[in-house]
Parts: structure tokens; C-alpha cells; sequence
């Protein structure tokens, strides 16, 4: 038998701090009215989505302990590559000195989670591969408008990494997962090329409320835990008023999510990692710990998992 194991995590944020204030000035809005809707109350803008999964993924790789040249599967989520063609994930696996595999994952903000159950199955599918980088990085700040208050408060960019590596005798990593779309619902948000993001706020909230709580009581299910089972829940950092109406519904005490959203807005793909890795610094996962994953976003897609942290 043999499983995965994350042994490195590693996040990059932007230099450059906005502030609520910021927006506060030149749009019709306030902290006030941001903070009560959202839970946001800075965000980080700057960069390019391979320049933060560099950076990321450095900091991953270092933490396990590895070299770049030990990584033979990178999967990149995102949803703002740097060009059409190639793949970012080409940049990134050039830049860092990775060998192997690499390819770019489009889910949106459920990207990560799509990420994690796809590098998790490839190595243990027998196929050869050994050690896994997986990133989410996102530079939403690139496609949002930002004199059009409702979308420009919420979005921002980063990135959050995490080296997965196969084991002999290890338990599986993940215990359970559920991806799914229900592609009828992508205009409620989306983004044209050359455009900016489009979206209906209110359905979106109601959507994503349901989709995620069904699809966490399905992997709990699944995974034969209950929900005080769980040691941490990591949800998609998009709205606090979503997160609450989660946990709410799920019947997991607030304390024991994984939250950054207060000052990284959200960040797509780098909003589960950038969470997991906050979490994991503070010291606040033990092997052993059951870890709930659950993301969703534009298409509509909706991904959930329950992870065993350690050995």
C-alpha cells in the first residue's frame, strides 16, 4: 500500500497593501459597508500569477526539504495565466528547475482542491511519479474593474503551494472528494477575454452556500467522519458571510477554520492554500488531524475533500 503525505507549504503575497480606505475615497462605499458584507479589510495587488508560483513553490519545496530537481509533477491552478500559450505552468517549472511533468488547471476558485484529488491520484497511479508541487496562483486584480464597487472590494491576488510526496505504507491522503459543475450557472460570474469579472452577487452567495454544504456533507459521508471529526475546515476565502452560513449549517465550530480572508480578499486558487499554509505556521494541525477542503467558483464548480494531515 502506499499514500501521500504533505511534507512543505509555502505562500507569496504582494508588496503592495490596499486598504478599505483606499476604496473608500473614490468609490460610493465604506470599511463599514465592506466589512459587514464581506469580512475583507485589506488586499494585496501586484505581481504575475508566475511570479508569485515561483516564489510559492520555492517556499514549498524548501520547507519539505527538497530540491527543485526532486519534483516530478507540478500541477499549477489558475485562472489568469500569463499568456494563452504556453501553459504558466511551463514559466514556473522552468524558473524553479523542476523536472517532469507540468500542466495548468482551470476550476476556478475551486482550483486547488481540483489540484490536490488530480497530483494525489497521479502518484498513486503507478505511473512513475514520486513528488508533487501543487500551486494555486491568482492575479484577479488583472481582470476585476475597479471602479465598479461590487467586485473590486472582493478580489485580489496571491499564491499558496504544497509539496505532496508518494510514501510506501503511508494511509491515503485524501479520504474522500467530490468535484463537481453545473456549467448552466456561468453567468452568474464570469470573465470575457479582455474583459472584466461579471457577477451576480446575491445568486452567487445563495449558490455557493448550497453546493458546498451538500457537497462537504457528501465527502464526510463518504469519508465515514462526522463534522467533529474534523480538526480544521479550510473553505474558499470569498466572502465571511458565506464561510459563517457554512460552518452554521455544517455544525462546525467557528474556531476551528482556517481564515485569511480579512487581509488577502479573495484570491481564487491561492485562497485554500494561502489559508492551510496560515494554519500550519500557527502551529495548529497535529499528524493525524482531519483536514475538510471545500472551494467553489466560477462555472459553476464546486470542490470538496477530507485530508489526513502528517502520517
Amino acid at each position: 500500500m502506499s499514500g501521500a503525505v504533505i511534507t512543505g507549504w509555502g505562500t507569496a503575497l504582494p508588496e503592495k497593501v490596499v486598504t478599505n480606505a483606499e476604496f473608500e475615497a473614490r468609490l460610493d462605499t465604506t470599511d463599514e459597508w465592506i466589512v459587514e458584507r464581506t469580512g475583507i479589510r485589506e488586499r494585496r495587488f501586484g505581481g504575475t500569477t508566475s511570479s508569485l508560483a515561483v516564489e510559492a513553490g520555492a517556499a514549498a519545496i524548501t520547507k519539505a526539504g527538497l530540491s527543485p530537481s526532486d519534483i516530478d509533477l507540478l500541477v499549477l491552478s489558475t485562472t489568469t495565466p500569463d499568456k494563452t500559450v504556453p501553459a504558466t505552468s511551463s514559466t514556473v517549472h522552468a524558473q524553479l528547475g523542476c523536472r517532469g511533468a507540468a500542466f495548468d488547471l482551470n476550476a476556478a476558485c475551486a482550483g486547488y482542491v481540483y489540484a490536490m484529488v488530480a497530483a494525489d491520484a497521479m502518484l498513486n497511479a503507478g505511473i512513475g511519479f514520486e513528488r508533487a508541487l501543487v500551486i494555486g496562483s491568482d492575479t484577479l486584480s488583472a481582470i476585476t474593474d475597479m471602479e465598479d464597487r461590487s467586485t473590486a472590494v472582493l478580489f485580489a491576488d496571491g499564491a499558496g503551494a504544497a509539496v505532496l510526496e508518494r510514501r510506501d505504507g503511508a494511509a491515503p491522503l485524501i479520504l474522500a472528494s467530490d468535484l463537481g459543475l453545473d456549467g448552466s450557472l456561468l453567468p452568474i460570474l464570469y470573465c470575457d477575454h479582455g474583459g472584466f469579472m461579471k457577477m451576480e452577487g446575491r445568486e452567487v452567495f445563495r449558490r455557493a452556500v448550497r453546493a458546498t454544504v451538500d457537497s462537504t456533507a457528501k465527502v464526510l459521508a463518504e469519508a465515514n467522519v462526522a463534522a467533529s471529526d474534523i480538526a480544521l475546515f479550510v473553505p474558499h476565502q470569498a466572502n465571511q458571510r458565506i464561510i459563517d452560513a457554512m460552518v452554521q449549517r455544517l455544525g462546525i465550530p467557528a474556531e476551528r477554520s482556517a481564515l485569511v480572508l480579512e487581509k488577502t480578499g479573495n484570491t481564487s486558487s491561492a485562497s485554500i492554500p494561502l489559508a492551510l499554509a496560515d494554519a500550519a505556521d500557527a502551529g495548529r494541525l497535529s499528524d493525524g488531524d482531519l483536514i475538510l477542503f471545500s472551494g467553489f467558483g466560477a462555472g459553476m464548480t464546486w470542490a470538496s475533500a477530507v485530508v489526513r494531515w502528517g502520517q
